[in-house]
């Protein structure tokens, strides 16, 4: 399966690792072409982050063991998208 997006959810300790330790990480698996690391909630001990990797033929595993590598844990994955391209999702309206 040709995977081309990943949402991940990840979680890091305030400290370490740095956000970019976690950027060099995910840059250096096979077939990243780019991503975003965003901030979302900040605590006392942790920072939650929404990590989006778009690429070709990405490799779900290895991405989750670079992040991990670093110290950070990735709690979830909330969107893929594989094909031959991206689909964008829809708003479900309720």
């Amino acid at each position: 399966m040709n995977i081309r997006r990943l949402l991940l959810d990840v979680d890091k300790a305030i400290a370490r690792p740095s956000i970019l330790d976690i950027a060099k990480a995910v840059s250096g698996c096979t077939g990243v072409e780019g991503f975003n690391v965003r901030v979302g909630d900040i605590d006392i001990e942790t920072v939650s982050m929404d990590v989006t990797v778009e690429g070709t033929n990405l490799d779900y595993e290895a991405i989750v063991r670079a992040i991990e590598g670093t110290g950070a844990v990735v709690h979830g994955l909330y969107q893929l998208a594989a094909g031959e391209r991206v689909v964008e999702a829809e708003e479900r309206k309720r």
